[in-house]
């Protein structure tokens, strides 16, 4: 918790972005034209972010000739371009390169010629837990896909509880704190304290079994807690196990795990994150003083605003005064302009030539596709195959006709009836010629002749028998 000096120095720090920018810079009495616009605009982001860090990943890195830097900063939702001009861009060590994580501190403007938001830098630093940074986001996105975090997995808070068990560390000031905040705001509420490690390797296993402990033994609300540190310190409560493990209670919990800036696993999957242990006391003690405290912080923020508004002209007169630029700027302006436009007119000068380089060897294979040699080579080539086969096919149709005629000498032969007389039978002929295949075409004392396999004979008919008479084969 913030003392009363302590809320009040913030606001005055956070008083600049709480102003009424129209008000302040006159934009609701007058229509402005573009570079007014971008002019005024990049007045009111130098003044209220003239000198903030941020930490992020290197992409796009470009070294002009001027000696100037330039990059886009991002991480893995946005991404801003930065501009490190060459006095500035001398003093870093480190080597820049795309992927790089880095921490740069700068100021925040407008590069008026486009309209491009962009930071201004003057240091830029490597940035640390790199590693534990990705397995950490890489943890919360499968966590998150798998519904771990959504609100509809949250378990309200008990407005009046009885018993709390508070899983820490039984030394350090984080049990302090909270038994502290207990005795003041409600000294009736019973508290037990789950003793675990949190830090080192034995923690996770630790930290598991106090959940599944403490879940167990019926408390109306439980509270994680730890003091703050390092990333890696804190890296037991970024693990799977412990995630899952809070998740897994039935019991309302608290995750106040580090300082308000620290943000863990355990935090998104917890029914309620609070920003320190001190804080998760609270939620879990109300007082009835908060009423007290917030008449007094709206009378605070009253006393605020009327300061505000006698200060508005001043102010304004500043702003006015910031307006005025210093002619080193206006170079840097031109400088980056021209930066701009030199790799824009480089990139247009390489596509050009890629594309007409693209053309020319298109052509030349169209052409060596339309060569009369090549057409000429083609049809020689074609040729010689053609003589080369034409003897082969004129060989090879004498040899098929040659064995197609002997196969036909064979079929004559076999059917022809001068075979059939070399078999020892013979043919009677009549004085006509004709053939006698009946007995009854002859009568006794006719001549005949009778054609053998080889030679013939004159014969006369005895007798002829009209009934066939049965000869044996083995007379």
């Amino acid at each position: 918790m913030l003392g009363h000096g302590d809320w009040q120095a913030n606001a005055l720090k956070l008083r600049p972005m709480i102003k009424d920018p129209f008000s302040r810079l006159g934009l609701d009495r007058e229509v402005l034209t573009v570079s007014q616009l971008n002019g005024r605009a990049r007045v009111l982001l130098e003044d209220v972010f003239s000198n903030i860090w941020v930490e992020g990943e290197i992409s796009n890195l470009a070294r002009p000739a001027s000696g100037h830097v330039y990059f886009t900063l991002k991480d893995s939702g946005a991404q801003v371009r930065c501009a490190l001009f060459r006095n500035n861009a001398a003093r870093v060590r480190q080597a820049l390169k795309d992927g790089l994580a880095v921490k740069v501190r700068g100021k925040v403007s407008l590069f008026e010629g486009r309209g491009d938001y962009q930071l201004i830098l003057d240091t830029v630093e490597p940035a640390g837990d790199g590693a534990l940074r990705l397995a950490f986001d890489a943890l919360k996105e499968k966590l998150s896909a798998e519904g771990l975090f959504s609100a509809e997995r949250k378990v309200p808070l008990p407005a009046h509880p009885q018993r709390i068990g508070i899983i820490s560390s039984p030394t350090g000031a984080v049990i302090r704190d909270i038994i502290s905040v207990f005795r003041r705001r409600a000294p009736q509420v019973q508290l037990t304290l789950i003793p675990t490690a949190v830090q080192g390797r034995e923690a996770t296993a630790q930290i598991v079994r106090a959940l599944k402990l403490a879940d167990a033994r019926g408390f109306d609300a439980l509270i994680l807690a730890r003091g703050g540190g390092s990333l890696e310190d804190l890296w037991c409560f970024n693990e799977e196990a412990v995630a899952r493990a809070v998740d897994a209670c039935v019991t309302p919990i608290v995750s106040a795990v580090g300082h308000e800036t620290d943000v863990s696993i355990s935090d998104f999957v917890a029914d309620v994150r609070a920003p320190t242990p001190s804080a998760a006391a609270e939620l879990l003690a109300p007082d009835s003083s908060d009423l007290v405290r917030r008449v007094e912080s709206l009378h605070r923020r009253l006393v605020m605003r009327m300061r505000d508004r006698l200060m508005r002209d001043r102010l304004r007169l500043e702003g006015i005064s910031r307006r005025l630029r210093h002619p080193g700027e206006r170079l840097r302006q031109q400088a980056q302009r021209l930066d701009d436009l030199d790799m824009r007119m480089r990139r247009a000068f390489e596509r050009q030539l890629n594309t007409r380089r693209e053309r020319l060897i298109r052509l030349e294979t169209r052409l060596a596709s339309q060569h009369p040699g090549r057409q000429l080579a083609m049809l020689r080539q074609r040729l010689d195959s053609l003589a080369e086969r034409l003897p082969r096919a004129m060989r090879e149709g004498l040899k098929s006709r040659r064995l197609q005629l002997h196969s036909q000498m064979q079929t004559l032969h076999v059917v022809s009836p001068l075979a059939t007389l070399g078999r020892g039978y013979s043919i009677l002929l009549d004085e006509r010629g004709q053939a006698i295949r009946n007995a009854a075409q002859t009568h006794t004392g006719q001549r005949l002749k009778a054609r053998l396999g080889e030679g013939e004979l004159q014969v006369r008919v005895e007798d002829n028998h009209l009934t066939p008479v049965t000869l044996s084969l083995l007379d």
